[in-house]
């Protein structure tokens, strides 16, 4: 593929992955959602008006924000009370999004420094525009005359969400209560059998944030970035299925591959900040360098 076109779908990924921000988004129209006076998130309208079947829970919305009922002014009362709607609003079939339910809590919080006011179920989270937290993992090996190659996973077919396609070598969200080194250590064990001891020599790289919408509601996401060196020689094993295989790629070969469809997308962004950091990418030779930094370190 030619510099100028591989540039431009780069582009394009990042503007689709940050959409929220742009002309024409739902933005404007979203209530904040509020706990305590602090966003939390953004709820689309027709959540808001879903919402208001639950007055016990939900104020009405008012100076564009929806927030909980002030009865509702702990950790575990917000958490069983949302989660009671939650599971109300999980029978309806229309609400697709509710239907991927995972039993996995996430936390709520106005921002990753403060303390969590309540958890929520994953799949829910996007109803709300909850900021999710995870963790990513760059497995690379080095070889003796240099060559940088990086180990990617071809996700299994029956994931709920992008089966099939490439991604980082470990990943997953971070759960509520969890650390982010925890995660990256649980990760790398479960997905890719890599044993803790080697884990847990990562190297904490970068974040990389995003805030995109669709169907399913709005996705604000920050992911912890981590590097880790494997020795030549070392082979990830398929762990707990969400892999069905691993593949040894050279880096260029690589950066082809970020710019087509084969790539879960927020997993093409990790590897893009990989290439910057490591100096694959380079101003003199890249001229939108800048605008690819800024779209991978998008915040509200």
């Amino acid at each position: 593929m030619a510099a100028s076109a591989w540039s431009e779908k780069i582009l394009q990924l990042l503007r689709r992955m940050n959409n929220f921000y742009s002309q024409g988004s739902r933005r404007s129209s979203c209530f904040r959602f509020e706990i305590n006076g602090s966003q939390v998130g953004w709820i689309p309208p027709h959540v808001a008006s879903l919402l208001q079947r639950h007055p016990q829970v939900f104020g009405p919305p008012r100076g564009g924000a929806v927030g909980l009922c002030p009865s509702l002014d702990s950790y575990q009362s917000r958490s069983e009370a949302v989660d009671a709607v939650l599971q109300d609003l999980r029978q309806e079939e229309a609400i697709t999004c509710l239907q991927g339910w995972r039993d996995e809590r996430y936390s709520v919080m106005p921002g990753f420094s403060h303390a969590p006011l309540m958890w929520m179920e994953r799949a829910a989270t996007s109803l709300f525009g909850v900021k999710r937290y995870g963790v990513h993992v760059n497995g690379y090996t080095v070889s003796g005359s240099g060559e940088v190659s990086m180990w990617l996973a071809r996700r299994s077919r029956t994931k709920q969400t992008y089966p099939g396609l490439l991604d980082n070598m470990a990943a997953g969200g971070l759960a509520a209560g969890v650390g982010v080194r925890a995660t990256l250590i649980k990760e790398c064990e479960e997905e890719a059998c890599v044993p803790a001891h080697l884990a847990a020599k990562a190297r904490p790289a970068s974040t990389v944030s995003y805030t995109y919408e669709d169907e399913e509601g709005v996705f604000p996401e920050s992911q912890f970035v981590f590097d880790l060196e494997l020795p030549v020689g070392f082979e990830p094993r398929v762990g707990d299925g969400e892999v069905q295989e691993f593949s040894l790629l050279p880096v260029q070969e690589v950066k082809e591959l970020l710019a087509t469809d084969d790539f879960k997308p927020n997993s093409a962004l990790v590897v893009l900040d990989f290439l910057i950091r490591h100096s694959f990418i380079e101003p003199d030779a890249e001229p939108f360098y800048q605008d690819f930094l800024a779209g991978l370190h998008q915040t509200l």
